[in-house]
């Protein structure tokens, strides 16, 4: 099982990423660790914001991909609300990911 999630940053960027551990990668970006993101480092992670899953890493990466190229706006609209996610209809199958959190 993959992850695809969203984070919510201090400075009220989202950084998305995907793992096999959710609970391990949360305490990585929370407590900015070792293994902690580029990103989450100069952006301290504030608060986890959507979850979804997948059965391999190909769907994960490609959900990452595309949330990633989304604009601002776009993202915030998936957080508010897991249907928004039919905006990447066109590009991925979003049948295959089912929205954890």
């Amino acid at each position: 099982m993959y992850y695809t999630y969203m984070l919510r940053c201090k400075d009220d960027s989202i950084y998305t990423g995907i793992t096999t551990d959710l609970e391990r990668r949360m305490d990585e970006h929370f407590t900015q660790g070792e293994k902690c993101a580029k990103y989450t480092k100069r952006h301290k992670a504030k608060k986890l914001e959507a979850v979804w899953s997948s059965d391999d890493r190909k769907l994960a990466s490609k959900l990452e991909y595309q949330i990633k190229h989304l604009a601002k706006s776009d993202k915030e609209a998936i957080i508010k609300n897991a249907e928004k996610i039919n905006i990447l209809s066109a590009k991925l199958d979003v049948k295959e990911y089912t929205r954890v959190k």
